[in-house]
């Protein structure tokens, strides 16, 4: 990263992302020496930015709040409106619960009693499978850190290392191994009634793919299934299908769906309700002929 400038940008973005850093893992993702991430520091703190040092062994650097919100300028009401609108989402993604955890985190100390009261008396009713803010923040932040998560599930206690919060449909999960029944699990958020803080540090370990996620979602749903690129935006076709039925996005004109059926020939229906073009990733000898058996009776 040549550029004085951009490696600034990085830097300050990075720290954006957790409480602290150490020196070595700061020139590590970017590419440069210590003496340099310590240069950077100091630059940084000459532009306003609050950079602590923290001493010790284990020590390193942090951003803490300031008088601005770096790296993107915003007068306090825009701050607040930008909280306002990412907390009250009823569908909040991945990006926007990253953003909000930034966010909060350089939110300057005079706004921080009107956030205080924006999460008090502000409300959005969720749509069925919404997710609670909050909670999507701990659990990024659990996964982030390789921390531990405990909580109750179907009138059990469970303790997992989290890996990742997975969007399928309109509903999302908690992807992570569960060390009690030595094996990976997926867990509905809304189903989840969580205790903080986190638990202890884990080493994370190798994870299932997404499509394993996907698929083992989605496993309880039906016996057929297949996999279809559709030619209209994931926004229309999950309005469109039941909230368990997983969208992948694919661009702003497409999407994929993994869509399942208890026979062939409701499989083949539930793909024709789709009501847009569609063309077959994955199928079966079954439902290739269910779905030939409508076009003869169409025709």
């Amino acid at each position: 990263m040549p550029n004085p400038s951009s490696r600034l940008l990085a830097l300050l973005a990075l720290m954006q992302t957790r409480p602290s850093w150490t020196g070595a893992d700061l020139a590590e993702r970017l590419g440069v020496s210590p003496r340099t991430v310590r240069y950077d520091v100091g630059k940084l703190r000459e532009l306003g930015y609050p950079v602590e040092a923290i001493p010790g062994v284990a020590g390193g650097y942090r951003l803490r709040a300031g008088t601005s919100l770096p790296p993107l300028q915003l007068d306090d009401d825009e701050a607040v409106a930008v909280l306002l609108a990412l907390r009250t989402a009823t569908e909040l993604g991945e990006a926007a619960g990253t953003a909000l955890v930034k966010l909060e985190q350089v939110l300057p100390r005079r706004l921080r009693g009107r956030a205080a009261a924006m999460r008090r008396y502000t409300e959005a009713v969720p749509k069925p499978g919404g997710v609670d803010p909050d909670l999507l923040i701990f659990l990024v932040g659990a996964c982030r850190d390789h921390r531990r998560v405990r909580f109750d599930y179907q009138e059990a206690r469970r303790e997992v290392e989290p890996h990742r919060v997975v969007q399928v449909g309109r509903r999302w999960y908690l992807v992570a191994f569960d060390p009690a029944r030595d094996g990976w699990r997926h867990f509905r958020l809304d189903r989840m009634t969580v205790k903080r803080p986190e638990g202890a540090r884990f080493v994370p370990r190798e994870a299932p793919s997404a499509a394993d996620v996907v698929h083992g979602i989605d496993a309880v749903f039906a016996r057929h299934r297949a996999v279809v690129l559709v030619d209209a935006p994931a926004a229309e076709i999950v309005a469109r299908v039941p909230s368990a039925v997983p969208v992948e996005w694919v661009d702003e004109e497409r999407c994929r769906v993994h869509a399942t059926g208890e026979s062939p020939g409701a499989l083949a229906l539930n793909l024709l309700m789709l009501d847009a073009d569609f063309v077959l990733e994955e199928s079966s000898a079954e439902l290739d002929a269910a779905l030939a058996t409508l076009r003869r009776r169409l025709g």
